[in-house]
């Protein structure tokens, strides 16, 4: 796929010392210059993706910081500085006197055509929220989007660039956005009012934000989508996950809450009385998780994928990437969930790819061992997913009590019998039983469950469960008034520890 990349490169040499621009000025290859650090005492270095290069001997004094500074617009309030009419930027270190004792001199570049393997996401009027780590190139794809919404779409396009980092330094904006109009903020701590202005003053039909990282801008975010402005955005965060557990964040998706259940609700969720769930509707409505530019995981139905991630459901993504020939592959399609009820929602169950298929081997797992379909009952799905990562064990998770040949649930609902767990007895479901809601219990239990299953003499059975009503039936008796003391069948050590 052909891409055109704008780095202006000499201009950000030429604000360098010499003895540290001369050495970049003679490599071949620094289409992937990252940045420049320069740190008060040490040796300058360029890093490239994988490595680092040694630029000078010399260790950076105060004269070579001071040269860089003096060529170079004013540092704000959140000590980042530009070249104008560029998309370099220059972070500082300060120490506690305010002196600058480091730089790190970042290079920008404008890549065009970085955003085909979610073009036609973009191109859906819907809000689309981008995650990543550092330097993965989300404003540089933040940056091709507003320029595709407003030559391509003939939409009217704003960006809200905070740290002059999207259209670059300067009055002027960088070519790179195209028609699109870009508002600067005077400093960080009032992104969220500059939001809220140009949607109240400029008539916008899409708002690009870059790092979405307070409380009040993410209230901001939510006010202009909820007046029907498509939004683009990034925020700090690596996946939907990190989002979720974000308490500044988590509005952006929702929000989360904490929710008491009634009995009987509690009951028929198979869950406990108190869970977390979705607050309001998502301010986005698509995440994109870059992961390069040419693969990304897109969670197209925020909404639906938080309610799982709840749940505990695995919830995949839809993976995509982009091949040497410029087709989009999908590698991997969003698994359906069920619904709120706790049944498989009916159209979901009829999309359902893999319900007659073996499900994949776990890794490290006995591969002449026979497999498992266990159904968490009451118990973290997630964590019980991450128990059998980690033990090997050949189980699948079970998404209904019919596809199941082993449940798995808390001792606290075990005593309780809810319709489910009289179910499972009814059709013969050997139920292990966990103290706690672990990680360890589930690996222990796991364990036991692969080491019967691959012993002839100790097939799985109703051995456990049997035990449990025996002993119900006698404590309900001895409360009844029954006379004398009651014996149990002898059992071994694991069922007396239950």
């Amino acid at each position: 796929m052909q891409r055109i990349i704008t780095d202006d490169l000499e201009l950000l040499l030429a604000a360098l010392p010499p003895h540290i621009a001369d050495p970049i000025k003679r490599r071949d290859d620094n289409t992937g210059l990252l940045e420049i650090v320069m740190d008060l005492g040490r040796r300058p270095e360029a890093r490239y993706p994988g490595s680092e290069v040694v630029l000078s001997e010399r260790e950076t004094t105060v004269e070579d910081i001071d040269y860089v500074v003096g060529r170079i617009e004013e540092f704000g309030d959140d000590n980042r500085a530009g070249i104008e009419r560029t998309l370099h930027r220059i972070s500082c270190i300060r120490n506690r006197r305010g002196r600058i004792v480091g730089l790190t001199c970042r290079v920008g570049r404008a890549v065009f055509g970085t955003i085909q393997v979610i073009e036609d996401l973009i191109k859906t009027g819907k809000s689309t929220l981008m995650l990543g780590r550092p330097g993965v190139g989300k404003t540089t794809m933040l940056r091709e989007v507003a320029r595709v919404l407003a030559d391509d779409m003939n939409k009217r396009v704003v960006i809200v660039d905070t740290s002059n980092e999207i259209a670059g330094d300067g009055d002027i904006p960088h070519p790179a956005i195209g028609q699109a109009r870009r508002m600067q903020v005077r400093t960080p701590a009032l992104q969220h009012a500059v939001m809220i202005e140009a949607v109240e003053n400029h008539m916008p039909e899409v708002i690009v934000i870059d790092e979405i990282g307070t409380e009040l801008e993410a209230a901001a975010a939510r006010t202009i989508a909820e007046r029907g402005v498509q939004l683009v955005a990034t925020a700090h965060g690596n996946e939907l996950d990190n989002l979720i557990n974000n308490p500044t964040l988590a509005d952006l998706v929702g929000g989360i809450q904490s929710v008491t259940l009634g009995d009987e609700e509690a009951r028929r969720r198979g869950t406990q009385k108190s869970i977390l769930e979705r607050k309001a509707p998502p301010t986005f409505d698509i995440v994109v998780e870059i992961q390069s530019w040419d693969r990304v995981a897109v969670h197209g139905d925020v909404a639906e994928t938080v309610d799982a991630m709840l749940r505990g459901y695995a919830m995949p993504a839809e993976v995509r990437e982009l091949d040497e020939n410029g087709e989009i592959r999908i590698i991997e399609l969003p698994r359906p969930v069920m619904a709120l009820g706790g049944r498989a929602d009916r159209g979901a169950r009829d999309r359902r790819p893999y319900a007659g298929e073996r499900a994949p081997q776990a890794a490290g797992g006995d591969v002449d061992g026979p497999f498992r379909r266990v159904y968490p009952f009451g118990i973290s799905r997630k964590r019980l997913e991450q128990a059998v990562r980690e033990t090997g064990a050949r189980i699948a998770l079970a998404e209904e009590l019919s596809e199941a040949d082993t449940v798995m649930t808390l001792r606290s609902y075990f005593r309780r019998k809810p319709q489910a767990l009289r179910d499972a007895e009814h059709r013969g479901i050997p139920i292990y039983v966990l103290k706690t809601n672990t990680v360890p219990q589930m690996e222990q239990s796991l364990l036991s469950m692969q080491q019967r299953a691959s012993t002839p003499d100790e097939a799985y059975g109703p051995a456990d469960t049997n035990a449990m009503q025996e002993t119900e039936d006698a404590i309900a008796g001895v409360l009844n008034g029954a006379d004398g003391a009651v014996e149990l069948t002898p059992q071994n050590a694991y069922i007396r520890r239950l």
